[in-house]
């Protein structure tokens, strides 16, 4: 049936879809191949990576740099802070914006234009770093784990695209019956509005999860004990110290430098693979959702 379909196309026809398919297989090719050659890089032998032997397939496999990561007590203490930080947070962000978004998106709640606009204004102005340093110390929230968790607990941008999908996704008229059984807007928005909404729930969820997953910042300047420090920390802290290992050998002469920079180039490989795979792992379960969600506020004809 595709074959016959291939045959009735003209050649204009057909040489713009070849010619799209090699675009989009380029642009796949460019996306995957550095996640690809991180992973080969990660578990080959040092010195030909560090000699561009390696670019297709791993060489003289070696998993030295990931002993190392692995090795370190200091990785799963971040491993648990981070997932700690991640599944409480995120659950925080959804139970915060979904209700907000959904009172939002109901044109008969009078001040939803007037907060909308507070909302709005935070995306362009805020106090800067050293009041909000000052604001969660009189909060007592530095070195709490809560600083990574109730300071972000609405992002704006995702508060928008659910109060989109609120306002233009679930009809009227299936409120205006609920209402009619007798439903109040809370009823209505548990046991209807969430049942509906599992794409938007989805895809906010996984920019939530990943949010709070690459949180650097936060354990950088408002944590000071290490056992409460993010994995990203952590996997930093590592490699600062393989790279000044590898400067010392450096320093001292002779080819243990060389060697020493290029396992510290190593472990480096293998830090990026430890912080990602976790996302990269979850992201296909959600893919079914998560191509719904992001079709939100588009054109649809």
């Amino acid at each position: 049936m595709r074959l016959n379909a291939l045959r009735r196309r003209s050649p204009a026809d057909l040489a713009f879809t070849i010619g799209l398919f090699v675009v989009c297989a380029a642009i796949l090719f460019v996306t995957l191949y550095p996640i690809y050659f991180v992973m080969i890089a990660s578990i080959s032998d040092a010195t030909m990576v560090a000699t561009g032997q390696v670019w297709a397939f791993p060489r003289r496999i070696s998993l030295f740099g990931y002993e190392q990561i692995l090795g370190d007590s200091r990785i799963w203490t971040g491993y648990r802070n981070t997932i700690l930080y991640t599944v409480v947070g995120t659950a925080v962000n959804l139970l915060v914006t979904l209700p907000a978004a959904y009172a939002l998106s109901r044109r008969e709640f009078r001040p939803r234009k007037i907060l909308m606009f507070f909302f709005a204004f935070t995306m362009f102005f805020n106090g800067g770093l050293i009041p909000m340093y000052l604001l969660l110390r009189d909060l007592s929230l530095l070195d709490n784990w809560l600083v990574f968790v109730l300071p972000s607990a609405v992002n704006v941008y995702n508060l928008i695209i659910a109060r989109a999908f609120f306002e233009h996704s679930l009809p009227e008229e299936l409120h205006e019956a609920a209402s009619i059984d007798g439903a109040s807007y809370f009823q209505f928005f548990i046991k209807m509005a969430l049942p509906l909404s599992m794409a938007i729930i989805s895809v906010i969820g996984l920019y939530y999860l990943v949010q709070h997953w690459n949180d650097f910042f936060t354990g950088l300047v408002f944590v000071r004990t290490y056992d409460k420090q993010p994995l990203q920390i952590v996997l930093r802290d590592i490699l600062i110290s393989n790279q000044a290992f590898a400067g010392g050998a450096g320093g001292a002469g002779g080819s243990g430098g060389s060697y020493a920079q290029q396992y510290a180039d190593q472990i480096k490989y293998g830090v990026i693979v430890v912080s990602t795979l976790p996302v990269i792992i979850l992201y296909p379960f959600m893919q079914r959702y998560f191509e719904k969600g992001v079709m939100i506020g588009s054109v649809k004809g």
